[in-house]
């Protein structure tokens, strides 16, 4: 099963954004393939700041960066809302060194008719 997770949250509700990324690793983890989509205050994660400092609430969390980092490594996507990147003033700088894409909302629309399920946390 092929699986999209929509995120908007961002460092202000850290236990919603660790849920999304832990599913993300579960599902990976279990054999399916899952792609992230990161918008609103959600693409504020991937700033190295952030990456350190984010975490939820609960025996599975665990510091933002190891998730990111075992997602890419096992095949996952995450890709961060253009838009919400230039609302928020984040640049080609804040995502050197990482391998994520930017992406239009064209893209948002393209992940999610070629996924089975779509889960959303926003």
């Amino acid at each position: 099963m092929h699986l999209l997770i929509h995120l908007t949250h961002g460092p202000e509700a850290p236990t919603q954004a660790d849920r999304a990324f832990l599913i993300a690793k579960t599902a990976l983890q279990d054999g399916h393939q899952a792609s992230m989509f990161l918008a609103g205050s959600a693409v504020q994660l991937l700033k190295e700041d952030n990456l350190d400092t984010v975490f939820g609430v609960g025996v599975t969390a665990t510091e933002l960066r190891n998730s990111v980092n075992e997602i890419l490594e096992r095949g996952g996507r995450i890709v961060l809302s253009q838009v919400s990147c230039g609302a928020r003033g984040i640049t080609a700088k804040d995502l050197e060194g990482k391998k994520v894409e930017l992406g239009s909302p064209s893209v948002l629309v393209e992940m999610t008719a070629a996924c089975d399920k779509v889960i959303t946390y926003g």
